[in-house]
């Protein structure tokens, strides 16, 4: 598998939820999917895209942990 970097990542989220914000309505109406499903599988994802957004402001941060905990100084 190849590197995929933080941009794409969340790229391909914003990508997932637009296609979702418009599939579940659809899926809900028709009875196919209940709403409390739908909205929770909305949640999750939303969740994931403020974690990789979380991770990409701080990624300085997080280099720096790993290179001082690589030196041994963290």
């Amino acid at each position: 598998m190849s590197k995929i970097s933080i941009i794409g990542q969340i790229s391909e989220i914003d990508r997932e939820i637009k296609m979702r914000e418009q599939l579940y309505p659809r899926e809900v109406q028709s009875g196919r999917m209940k709403k409390e499903f739908a909205e929770m599988a909305m949640e999750r994802i939303y969740a994931i895209r403020e974690t990789l957004v979380f991770c990409q402001e701080n990624r300085a941060g997080f280099v720096e942990y790993m290179a001082a905990k690589k030196a041994g100084t963290a």
